[in-house]
C-alpha cells in the first residue's frame, strides 16, 4: 500500500508514457507532482472556508488528513486529493441564516459524513448497482443542480454588493484564464483569480482610496479599506489553528471546536449527501477510464471513504471534504496516478496548516474577490447537475423524470418553505431534494407501462441500471 516501483529510471516519462498508482518516479520529482496538486485544489480549498465561515488555516490541515484516511481505505486503488466540499455552502448558509455557529455547523457536516460511510459500507456489501437503483442519474443531476443554484442569493447580496467592479473584473478574469488559458494553467483558473484580485484590490486601496459597502454582520453601510491585514500582522507565522472565540464585538472568530447538534441543521444538511455520493462516483469512473483499470469493487470503498474522512474533519471544527475534479485535470494532463504524490501533496498541505499567517491571509480576502469567484463557482456546481444529465442521456420528454424534478428544483432555487410546527420548517435544499428523490420515485411506481418502458431504453444507452419499484427488482 505505501510501497512504489520507480518506472522509467525514475525519470520523466516519454510521450505517452503511464505512471499507475503502484509506481513512482524519483522521490524529486514526484515532490514536485504533490506540490502541483496542491496548488490545483488551493483556490476551492480555501474558498469554500471561507464563505461557510470556518477556519482556512484549519482546512488546509485536515485535507491533508483527509487524504492520507482516503488513500488507506481504498487501498491506494483510487488516487485523488480530497479538498473542502462545496455541497455544504447552501446549508450552511441557511443554518447561519437562522444564528447557527460554527459548531452547530459542523456537527450537522458531522452526521453527514456518517451517513455518507454508511452509505458507502451498503454500497460496497451489495454492489454498486444499487446506486444506480436508489439513486439514478437523473436525481443525483437535480440534486446537484438545486444546490449549486440554490446559492445564487449568497453572491447577490452577500459578496457581490460590497465590491461590484472588483467582483466583474475577478470574474471576467477567471472565465478569460479557465477558457484561453492551456494545460495546467487553465485548470487553477480559481487559484489565479483569487491572487488577480487580492492584488487588485490591494491597487485600488493605494489609487482610489477606501470604497463604503455593507461587510457581513454590519449594520449598514462602512467606509473601509478593501484589503484589510491587520489580523495578518498579529498572526505568527507558526502554529497550530487557533480555538474558536469572539471579538470585541461579538462576532465568532471561527477555528477549531468540539461540534454541536441540532437536529433541524442536521436536516438541511443531509441533502449534501446525495451530491457527494455524485461527485465520488464521478470520480472513481474518471479515474478507472484513465487508468484502464475496473474500479467498480472499490465504489463503495471510495464513497465511504470520504464520509469517514469528513466525519475526522468535522470532529475538529474543520470543513467537509470531497475528491477533486481539480486533481483529476492534473492526473489527465500528467498521465502520472502515483499515490506517492498524493501523499506527498498531503504532507505539503499539513504543513502549511501549522502557519496561522497562512490562514490570516486567506480570511482576509476582500468580499469582492469572493464575489467573482463564487458567481463562476456556484454556476459550475448548478451546472455539473446538467452535465450529469447529458452524459446519462436524460430524456426530458418523459414525465416521470420531468415533472418531480422541475417541481424539486424550484422549490430549492426558491428556498420555498414547509411549515410543520414554530420549531420545524423544511425548506429551500432540503425539502427540494425530499420532492426530488421521493417524487420521482412515486412518479415511476404510477407511470403507464409505456413511459416505463421508454426510460429503462433510455437507462439501457445511458449503461445505468433503473429500478422498478412495482416489482422490487432492478430492470435488466
Amino acid at each position: 500500500m505505501l510501497r512504489w516501483r520507480e518506472v522509467y529510471g525514475g525519470k520523466t516519462p516519454p510521450a505517452g508514457g503511464v505512471v499507475a498508482p503502484d509506481e513512482r518516479l524519483s522521490w524529486p520529482r514526484m515532490a514536485g507532482l504533490g506540490a502541483q496538486h496542491v496548488v490545483a485544489m488551493f483556490g476551492a480549498t480555501f474558498v469554500f472556508p471561507v464563505v461557510m465561515g470556518l477556519n482556512p488555516q484549519l482546512a488546509i490541515m485536515v485535507s491533508g488528513v483527509a487524504t492520507v484516511v482516503f488513500l488507506l481505505i481504498v487501498q491506494g486503488l483510487v488516487p485523488s486529493y480530497l479538498g473542502t466540499s462545496a455541497s455544504f455552502v447552501s446549508a450552511v448558509a441557511a443554518i447561519r441564516a437562522q444564528g447557527g455557529d460554527s459548531a452547530q455547523v459542523t456537527g450537522a457536516i458531522l452526521v453527514a459524513g456518517v451517513v455518507l460511510a454508511l452509505v458507502g459500507l451498503l454500497i460496497h456489501l451489495l454492489g454498486f448497482r444499487v446506486l444506480h437503483a436508489v439513486l439514478p442519474p437523473v436525481v443525483t443531476g437535480a440534486v446537484v443542480m438545486l444546490i449549486g443554484f440554490n446559492l445564487a442569493p449568497v453572491v447577490a447580496k452577500v459578496y457581490w454588493p460590497q465590491d461590484q467592479w472588483v467582483a466583474l473584473a475577478v470574474m471576467l478574469f477567471v472565465i478569460v484564464v479557465a477558457v484561453a488559458a492551456r494545460g495546467f494553467v487553465g485548470r487553477i483558473a480559481i487559484f489565479l483569480g483569487l491572487i488577480f484580485g487580492y492584488v487588485l484590490s490591494w491597487l485600488l486601496d493605494r489609487v482610489a482610496g477606501p470604497i463604503t459597502s455593507v461587510l457581513p454582520g454590519a449594520s449598514g453601510p462602512t467606509t473601509h479599506d478593501r484589503v484589510d491585514w491587520s489580523g495578518v500582522t498579529a498572526a505568527p507565522w507558526l502554529g497550530f489553528p487557533p480555538h474558536t472565540s469572539t471579538d470585541a464585538n461579538g462576532n465568532e472568530i471561527a477555528g477549531w471546536h468540539l461540534p454541536e447538534f441540532k437536529f433541524a441543521f442536521i436536516l438541511l444538511v443531509l441533502p449534501a449527501v446525495v451530491a457527494l455520493i455524485a461527485e465520488n462516483a464521478g470520480h472513481v469512473k474518471a479515474v478507472a477510464e484513465m487508468t484502464g483499470h475496473d474500479l467498480n469493487p472499490v465504489m463503495g470503498r471510495a464513497i465511504g471513504a470520504d464520509g469517514v474522512a469528513t466525519v475526522l474533519a468535522s470532529t475538529v471544527g474543520g470543513s467537509p471534504t470531497t475528491t477533486y475534479a481539480e486533481n483529476i485535470g492534473v492526473m489527465a494532463a500528467t498521465r502520472i496516478y502515483s499515490t506517492a504524490a498524493y501523499y506527498l501533496a498531503a504532507l505539503v498541505a499539513i504543513l502549511f496548516g501549522f502557519s496561522p499567517k497562512f490562514g490570516a491571509v486567506v480570511s482576509a480576502t476582500p468580499g469582492g474577490v469572493l464575489g467573482g469567484i463564487t458567481v463562476v463557482l456556484y454556476g459550475m456546481i448548478g451546472l455539473l447537475g446538467a452535465k450529469i444529465w447529458k452524459e446519462n442521456g436524460v430524456d426530458f420528454g418523459n414525465p416521470i423524470n420531468l415533472v418531480p424534478l422541475a417541481a424539486g428544483i424550484i422549490i430549492a432555487i426558491g428556498d420555498t418553505s414547509l411549515v410543520f410546527s414554530p420549531t420545524f420548517t423544511l425548506s429551500g435544499i432540503a425539502l427540494g431534494t425530499i420532492v426530488t428523490i421521493v417524487g420521482y420515485h412515486l412518479a415511476r411506481w404510477l407511470a403507464p407501462e409505456h413511459l416505463r418502458e421508454q426510460q429503462r431504453h433510455e437507462h439501457t444507452a445511458a449503461g445505468t441500471v433503473p429500478y422498478d419499484e412495482r416489482r422490487g427488482i432492478a430492470d435488466a
